[in-house]
């Protein structure tokens, strides 16, 4: 059974992941997704990205998390939101929007430009989420997932 909780009361803290958090990032993960990162992926972005990848803490349980990263294309800097997921018991509470909102600020202080993701076009509730929060379709990527589903990209850029 879910706790009551309104996610904008500040109860939730959204902090840098650890490595003694990739056991819980793993759980959430495979109650989230079809096909879920393994831990050894986990440990390998956490390696490669530590500052941009965060999650949501209520009462010292991580309940969500974001995994972003940094690329550089020579031209511009943009921000990569490689996966976002909220503990099922935990979703519509503002904390996805939370998670997204401290990763965006992390790009920006890095000097990225703007923010790429992707998401199953089947996924209508998500692609909804990130269009209220700015974010639009700018292409298709044909057989993206595994099981050949396609990608939805999406942008949102940032105006300074």
């Amino acid at each position: 059974m879910a706790k009551s909780i309104d996610a904008m009361s500040g109860q939730i803290h959204i902090r840098r992941a650890l490595s003694a958090d990739l056991s819980n990032i793993v759980r959430i993960e495979s109650e989230s997704f079809p096909d879920p990162w393994d831990i050894e992926t986990f440990k390998e972005t956490l390696t490669y990205f530590p500052s941009t990848i965060f999650v949501a803490v209520l009462d010292r349980d991580v309940v969500g998390f974001i995994v972003g990263g940094l690329e550089d294309t020579g031209e511009e800097i943009y921000g990569h939101i490689c996966n976002l997921a909220v503990s099922p018991a935990w979703r519509r509470r503002a904390i996805g929007r939370m998670l997204v909102k401290r990763a965006e600020h992390q790009f920006a202080v890095e000097l990225a430009s703007g923010v790429q993701l992707e998401v199953r076009i089947s996924n209508r509730r998500a692609r909804e989420f990130y269009e209220k929060i700015g974010y639009r379709q700018v292409f298709c990527i044909a057989g993206y997932y595994a099981n050949g589903e396609d990608a939805a990209v999406m942008m949102k850029w940032f105006r300074f």
